[in-house]
């Protein structure tokens, strides 16, 4: 009883996590190794051997230039997909948090404790990226300690406005778009890929507004050694917006649905 009542919500999403933990945990190893050895050793032989190459992606290769990237871009896939259809099933067809909330737990209770479990799934996401990085001289540094940080920002600053979004849903009839029409795009041309002075000039700005791009950003600048202060506090504040207003939505949202 003398557990903070957000802990509790987040034991009980951890002991849900048990029953899969080991496929996840694959996942978290094995998904970003095939990304660097196909399209970071794969692509990047070509890439590296095109004149100009070095260049246009600020000096290093392409490898080093896409394997910190993955470390928010795993974050904000992992972070989308537990917001969308496994966070609805707990408002309408499980029904387990209007449950919850018929005991002494309030609705921002449910809140805070989806939020520590998005925070937790996002941790054991980047720290996987990380370990598979380690195996690669070009990525290698201390960097990733601060990387990693990073990369859970990046997975709360898409968890916590889709967790928002999804509290007031009555179906799942907008989760594909989402995915189809803002994570995916995102996914490709927000930086992760390639730098996003190669997009038209009218799209630049758009990219630069995305969580992702800030994410990629902030990461790969980590890896490699090139975070300057300045960039990091602009970097670091505008997930932090994204961060804060999805929570600030998750109380509003939650409160809403679940209080009546």
């Amino acid at each position: 009883m003398g557990t903070p009542a957000a802990v509790r919500v987040w034991e009980r999403s951890l002991l849900q996590h048990r029953r899969v933990w080991r496929t996840s945990l694959l996942g978290s190893f094995l998904q970003p190794l095939l990304y660097l050895l196909g399209m970071g050793l794969g692509v990047g032989a070509l890439v590296d051997g095109t004149t100009g190459s070095p260049e246009l992606l600020g000096g290093v290769s392409y490898f080093a230039f896409i394997a910190p990237a993955l470390l928010a871009a795993s974050a904000m896939l992992v972070g989308s997909q537990d917001s969308l259809w496994a966070l609805l099933d707990g408002f309408l067809w499980g029904n387990q948090y209007r449950a919850m909330t018929a005991t002494p737990l309030r609705p921002t209770q449910v809140a805070a404790g989806l939020s520590l479990w998005h925070a937790t799934r996002a941790l054991l996401t980047v720290v996987g990226v990380a370990v598979v990085l380690t195996l690669f001289a070009d990525t290698r540094t201390w960097g990733l300690l601060l990387a990693v940080p990073a990369g859970v920002l990046t997975g709360l600053a898409f968890a916590l406005p889709i967790t928002a979004w999804t509290a007031t849903r009555e179906g799942d009839i907008s989760f594909p778009a989402i995915m189809r029409f803002a994570i995916i795009p995102m996914f490709l041309f927000a930086g992760v890929f390639f730098p996003i002075e190669q997009l038209p000039s009218a799209l630049q700005p758009v990219a630069m507004l995305t969580p992702l791009w800030h994410g990629v950003e902030l990461c790969r600048a980590s890896v490699l050694g090139t975070l300057g202060a300045a960039d990091a506090a602009v970097h670091v504040g505008a997930l932090l917006v994204y961060v804060v207003g999805g929570w600030l939505l998750c109380r509003w949202a939650f409160t809403r649905r679940l209080a009546s």
